[in-house]
């Protein structure tokens, strides 16, 4: 059970949080992972060798990912993957649509993002609600005026990095 946990927090450590994908033509040894890599990827050891190359490389990215965290960093993985799992399809593979638009965005794009995020959630609790409800509540037309009010009220980055 315990390492069929520790797989489940890998998966999300690769592919939830996203991390840059490896594709290299030489794959991972087992013999070349740490013994702690081998014990969080010992559900994989059987079939190691015939993974692709970047599989081998994600996954042990995401045991090495998982051996650095401190229990309470564990714990809150896992439930960001349970949470993940409990999605339907259709939300997941639109969560990996909008996460590959936003990978794609200039690097400003991104931060602006993130520190709106940021500011959103230190919000109080009843004020977020309030926000998302009166989002909820606009139109379409709506929603594609106020994107645009605050798409012209931002500075633009000069250049893409």
């Amino acid at each position: 059970m315990k390492a069929k946990r520790q797989l489940t927090i890998i998966w999300v450590a690769v592919f939830a949080i996203g991390g840059p994908a490896y594709a290299q033509d030489a794959g991972v040894p087992w013999s070349s992972l740490s013994e702690e890599q081998q014990q969080v990827l010992g559900g994989f050891a059987e079939n190691w060798d015939s993974l692709s190359p970047e599989r081998q490389q994600r996954l042990s990215m995401g045991a090495e990912r998982w051996s650095r965290m401190t229990p309470d960093q564990r714990d809150a993985a896992q439930a960001r993957f349970k949470m993940w799992r409990e999605l339907s399809d259709e939300r997941r593979e639109l969560i990996r649509e909008r996460y590959e638009i936003y990978r794609d965005l200039p690097r400003a794009e991104q931060q602006r993002i993130r520190d709106n995020y940021r500011r959103f959630r230190q919000l109080r609790q009843d004020r977020r609600q309030q926000l998302r409800d009166r989002f909820r509540d606009m139109t379409p037309e709506q929603r594609r005026r106020l994107r645009d009010r605050l798409r012209d009220t931002r500075p633009r980055p000069a250049t893409r990095d």
